[in-house]
Formats: structure tokens, sequence, C-alpha cells
């Protein structure tokens, strides 16, 4: 009772403090220091301690600052490229003059929506699209705290666990369930569009009533200023976003995730070499994207160590046997266990990993059919794991747009939480009644 008391209690204080502001190097080690204590887990390693505080929250740190370091260097080297050289703010201005100042929240989703089906990862496209949805909604004259939401909303929602997609989430159900990426196409694409049309008006009223309601865009001083003289032509812009999602997409089969540092590093020399000219302080933008790779890193890296924590606490051993053993209909108890362990998580992917292996066995030898299993699973494991705790969450919002969570969570819980959640009782009920 008493580590069930502390997991859950660490987990909301921490989901305050990240809405608080308060900073990740202290909230979450502090967090995951009070589910240890209930958890009668040793605080140091020692002679026959088999499991402690300090080490457990260490290798999760590190072991997710290992596996994502070249990406999150060269996806920030990558944004700041495409804003110091002006390339960001010509596609942008393109954009606004071609189709209009009502479309610029739409070019971002679809920016978006294409790198993510592409199979860039999440946390790489809200990078690389950030510097030109700033200078879109800056164009436009939109709030500007809403540029997270709408990164998230064509990132995370109706791509990311798609059929077709090589995003992670969709492809870990594979390993044990048999399955393929296209796993039940056919209610993935319906639930896909109904995510993407029901998500974009919901995006756009709430942008529309912030603007109704007075608000604009706030310039800051940090903002990128880039002469009119320095604008390139905006197929520059546009060229080295392609060859990230191309090589991306070609090399994803053979070098899995590490395909994405060689379709970064083309991204940022293609930039490089075709606007090397018209940038306007090349060793300025170098300085400040590898400081903002760390400190987006570092604060994912964080809040990962609590989740490692977190899921070596009796506790959670508890609820994830009570998630994963729901009784009633098996895609129902399914999307439950996935989706609370997510949440608890702060993971889509690790929702999966840890839910699957004990879901997986049990509802195929009840029959359930496999591929509808595994559209399920990866629908809800994008809905609770963006509280506000999340690492997708916090890197977006603080590090890369550089916002608050209380300015900026909220619509992005709408249409990151809510949106999918509907989709997944829809999936459901189009898989129970067909």
């Amino acid at each position: 009772m008493l580590s069930m008391f502390g997991l859950v209690g660490g987990l909301v204080l921490l989901i305050i403090l990240t809405l608080r502001g308060v900073n990740l190097f202290i909230a979450a080690p502090a967090c995951a220091l009070l589910v240890a204590l209930s958890g009668n887990m040793a605080l140091f390693p020692g002679e026959g301690v088999t499991l402690d505080f300090v080490s457990t929250y260490m290798n999760g740190f590190a072991g997710f600052l290992s596996a994502w370091f070249f990406m999150f260097l060269l996806g920030s080297l990558f944004g700041k490229f495409m804003e110091d050289s002006g390339a960001a703010d010509s596609v942008a201005r393109t954009i606004v003059n071609k189709l209009g100042m009502k479309h610029a929240v739409l070019a971002v989703v679809i920016a978006c929506a294409v790198l993510t089906y592409g199979g860039v990862s999440v946390f790489i496209v809200a990078f690389s699209v950030y510097p030109m949805a700033l200078s879109l909604f800056k164009d436009a004259n939109l709030p500007r705290r809403f540029i997270p939401a709408t990164l998230a909303f064509g990132s995370v929602t109706f791509t990311m666990t798609s059929a077709g997609s090589p995003e992670i989430q969709n492809w870990i159900p594979i390993k044990y369930l048999g399955t393929s990426p296209y796993a039940a196409w056919e209610v993935s694409l319906f639930v896909a569009v109904f995510m993407a049309i029901a998500g974009y008006w919901w995006l756009k009223k709430m942008i529309t009533k912030a603007v109704a309601n007075g608000e604009c865009f706030e310039a800051r001083e940090d903002d990128p200023e880039i002469p009119e003289r320095d604008y390139p032509h905006p197929i520059t812009g546009v060229i080295p976003l392609l060859v990230v999602l191309l090589l991306s997409f070609t090399l994803h089969d053979v070098f899995q995730q590490s395909a994405l540092i060689v379709a970064l590093l083309g991204g940022v020399l293609t930039l490089l070499v075709i606007n090397f000219k018209h940038f306007h302080n090349l060793a300025g933008a170098i300085n400040e994207g590898t400081t903002g790779a760390l400190v987006a890193i570092g604060n994912t890296s964080a809040v990962v160590g609590f989740g490692a924590v977190a899921k070596n606490t009796e506790a959670f051993q508890v609820a994830v046997q009570v998630m994963t053993n729901m009784p009633g209909n098996e895609l129902l108890g399914a999307a439950v266990a996935v989706s609370v362990i997510a949440g608890l998580t702060g993971s889509a992917s690790g929702g999966q990993a840890i839910a699957l292996p004990l879901v997986a066995p049990h509802y195929l030898d009840a029959g359930v059919n496999p591929e509808q299993l595994h559209r399920v699973v990866a629908i809800s494991s994008g809905a609770l794991d963006t509280l506000p705790h999340n690492g997708y969450v916090v890197t977006t919002i603080r590090a890369i747009c550089k916002e608050t969570h209380q300015r900026a969570y909220w619509s992005m819980a709408a249409l990151t939480a809510v949106v999918p959640l509907i989709g997944v009782a829809l999936a459901l009920a189009l898989f129970i009644l067909f």
C-alpha cells in the first residue's frame, strides 16, 4: 500500500511541479526518490544490494542519453541552421504569400505529418519544423503558445500510430503479435482521417478564439533576426527537409534508429552547402544548437530516469498485473492497460514494451485477432503518454519552443490525449461491431 501511494504520489507531484515550471533536473530525481523510498528501495549501491535508487535512476538517464544524443544534437543544429540561414523564414513567407495566412497552421501540420510518416523521429520533427512554424506564426500574427500543440498534433496523433508508419510505436507490436506494420489498415485509415479532421478543427477553433480575445504573436529578444537581403530562395529550405526525409525512409530498414543520424547529418550538410553565403552568424548557430540539444536531451533524460525507478517498484508491478488482467472485452482491456502504463512511464513505446509481453500470449491464446490487437495497442499507446512529464512534451514545450507548460500544455493535451482517446474508442467500436 505504501509503495502504491508513493508511486501515485510521486507521479502526481512530478506533474504538478512540471506544470509549475520547476527545473526537471531537480523535480524528476526528487519525485523518483519519493517513489524509491516508499517502495523500500535501497538508496545507494553496495554489497548485497540488487536494486538501488542511484543506479536505477542513472541507468535510465544515461541509457536515453547514449541512445539519442547524436539525434538530438544534429536535430538541434538542423533547426538552428534553418533559422540562421533564413531558409525557414523564406519558406514561411512563400507559403503565406501563395496560400494566405489562414493556411499557416495547416502548413505546419502537414510538414510534421510528412516527416513523421517518412520515418523521422517525432523528437527530431519538432526540432526541424519549429523554425518554419515560428516564421509562419509570426507572419500570420498567431499566438505562439499554440506552436507546441501544432507540432505535436502533426507528429504524435494521426501519423505516429497509423498503419504503415515507420515510427517505433507502430513496430513494437510486430515482435509480439507476428503482424505487419499495415495491420488492420482499413480501421487505422478511418481513425487517422477522423483524428486529422477533428484535431485540426479543434486546433483552429482554439487559435481563432484566442485571436478573437486579442492574442497575437509576441516577439522575443532571442528570436532570430535575419536581414531581408539574406533571404535565400525558398527551395533551399525545402531541399534539406527532403534530404532528411528520403535518407531516413530509405535507410530505415538497414540501420533502424541509427538511420536518423545519417539522415540528419545529410540535412545539416545540405543546408551548409546550398545556403552557406546566407548564414547570418554560423558560429552562433552552432553554439546555440549545441546548447539547445544538451538542454533538451537532459530534460528528457531526467524524466526517463523517473520512469526507470517507477518501473522497478513493487507497486508498479502490481499495477501492471491489474491492468493486464482486466475482465471483459480483451481489446478494451489491452487499450486500458497500454494507456495507463504509458501514462505512468510517460512513454508510448514504454507502455507497449511493458504490456505486450504480458497481454499478447494471453489474448492470442484466447483467440483475439492479432491485427486488431496490434492497432488498438498502437493507437492507445499514443494517448495518455502525453501527460505533462512526457519526454516529448517537455522537450517540445520547454527546450524547443521555449514556452511554459502553463501557457502551452493544455492545448497540446486536447490534441494529443483527448483526440487519440476518442480515436481508440472509435477503433474499438469498429472492431467490436464489424
